[in-house]
């Protein structure tokens, strides 16, 4: 074969490697990336020269795929990725290094490893689009639901407020004339379902934005230890251990003494509620220069990854039916933005899970 016929020949692979990248890229499956790039370094494989010897290798993001018998010691041709102009991983193409030398690969085949490159890249960008395009769509029928929500709840929490105070008023008034011990039980447990439909209201009238704040230089500190000692009955009925650390028993903050009450009752119930018999709950207040910090960290099962990104949404609840409204994460987050701050959930560490809750200082 003259040398022409051998520069033709090794185009002519180079030019096959290209237009099978492409179709791979064109007809790529978002959810299986890896495939379409593992197709992507056998496709590399077969355009250089010395193809027998040949091994690919490529990581973008989160994804790294190679040729059977790629090594790290090889003596390679290599071309960044870039995504957004922002470099992200690397494309990669060696021969082994103790027959072959730099000297060995053509000009041609860095070119071409710069077009697979940015073939790739270009690839990771549709995706991140599309990705985005997801979230913002979700975000904004979540948006749209809420606001209608809003109206309708607020709708029928005033509705509601009426007959549930005329149930429990009418009920005390017949406990207070009725002698029978059955009856007075009854009367009991309509009161406590009329008590417990109200604090329901009062959650929605909060989510309507129907309870106006009333924002005051406070101690935190104090609203916690009162918290907690309402809940003492709960931790010592379910054999639970709970351990307080405070940086700074001085901690003070700009907020609504009601609703830092609700939020701080609300994350640790639900602590109490998901963990085990004799299992450690753990209340953490911390400071630093620019933030307050608030922990919860219970040893339960966790939150499922499949359901994490559904805890702060208004109705959605784990407990079953007539134990919890799916409200209460719901109002805390809405408590907590209106505060300034954040709120965030993540794994503890063996199990269970920890809430975190910033505020910027004064």
């Amino acid at each position: 074969m003259t040398s022409v016929e051998e520069k033709l020949k090794e185009r002519v692979k180079e030019l096959t490697c290209l237009y099978e990248v492409t179709s791979i890229i064109v007809n790529s499956d978002f959810g299986q990336l890896e495939t379409s790039l593992e197709a992507i370094v056998y496709c590399l494989k077969r355009a250089w020269q010395h193809e027998k010897v040949t091994e690919a290798f490529v990581t973008v993001g989160e994804y790294q795929v190679q040729t059977d018998d790629y090594k790290t010691n090889m003596v390679t041709l290599k071309t960044n990725i870039k995504v957004f102009n922002k470099i992200e991983g690397q494309v990669i193409v060696g021969y082994p290094s103790n027959k072959y030398t730099i000297d060995d690969f053509l000009i041609e085949e860095q070119t071409l490893l710069n077009n697979v490159a940015l073939a790739i890249g270009n690839l990771m960008e549709r995706k991140q689009i599309r990705d985005s395009e997801a979230i913002t769509r979700r975000q904004m029928e979540r948006t749209d639901r809420l606001h209608i929500l809003g109206e309708i709840t607020a709708g029928i929490a005033h509705e509601l407020n009426t007959p549930l105070a005329n149930i429990l008023g009418f009920a005390e008034l017949l406990s207070e004339k009725i002698t029978d011990k059955d009856t007075v039980r009854d009367l009991e447990k309509i009161m406590d379902s009329a008590i417990f439909s109200r604090e329901i209201v009062k959650k929605l009238m909060f989510f309507a934005c129907e309870m106006p704040q009333e924002m005051k230089t406070v101690k935190l500190i104090p609203i916690v230890i009162n918290v907690i000692k309402l809940l003492e009955p709960s931790l010592r009925a379910n054999n639970l251990k709970l351990t307080k650390i405070f940086d700074n028993k001085d901690i003070e903050l700009r907020a609504d003494t009601v609703q830092m009450t609700q939020v701080m009752f609300n994350l640790i119930m639900n602590a109490i509620y998901y963990s085990p018999q004799g299992a450690s709950i753990g209340v953490h207040i911390l400071e630093s220069d620019s933030h307050i910090t608030i922990e919860i960290l219970d040893e339960g099962k966790g939150i499922p990854i499949d359901l994490e990104d559904k805890v702060f949404e208004p109705f959605f609840t784990t407990k079953p039916i007539g134990e919890g409204s799916g409200l209460g994460l719901s109002v805390v987050h809405g408590i907590i933005t209106s505060h300034k701050g954040k709120i965030e959930h993540k794994r503890n560490i063996p199990k269970g899970t920890i809430f975190t809750v910033g505020f910027p200082k004064l």
